[in-house]
């Protein structure tokens, strides 16, 4: 079995990476210098309470232990991140999903960045956009 991430740093690094997003998870691929293959799981509090994270993360486990090994990329980071909805999918079809997203990942086909959203929250006395003069 490959290696697992621990440290933030090696996370950070394989978000500079290839980045392929399926409906359950995201993707990220990077290559490590020829440390062999390794992988990270992150699932952030959006998705739900504890329960719920840790489930997904076992049913990541589960897929990286099937897949990763045969279909994984050699000397490189593979982070999966879990997505909204990723814990009510069927396994077999996030089995799929993982296994379309290394195929992409080999041909080096990611999909574009979304950007950074617009923070929500209360708004500063210069966004007011009527102005004070009338």
């Amino acid at each position: 079995m490959a290696e697992v991430l621990t440290k933030r740093s090696d996370f950070l690094a394989a978000n500079r990476g290839l980045r392929v997003a399926r409906p359950g998870f995201v993707l990220l691929t990077r290559p490590n210098d020829g440390l062999g293959k390794r992988y990270g799981i992150t699932v952030t509090k959006k998705i739900g309470n504890a329960v719920v994270r840790n489930r997904m993360k076992r049913r990541f486990r589960e897929l990286l232990r099937d897949y990763l090994s045969a279909a994984g990329l050699s000397d490189h980071d593979h982070v999966l991140i879990g997505r909204a909805g990723g814990v009510e999918r069927d396994f077999g079809v996030m089995a799929k999903e993982l296994q379309q997203a290394l195929e992409r990942a080999h041909a080096g086909k990611g999909d574009p960045a979304r950007g950074r959203r617009p923070r929500r929250g209360k708004r500063s006395s210069n966004d007011k956009s009527v102005s004070a003069k009338t």
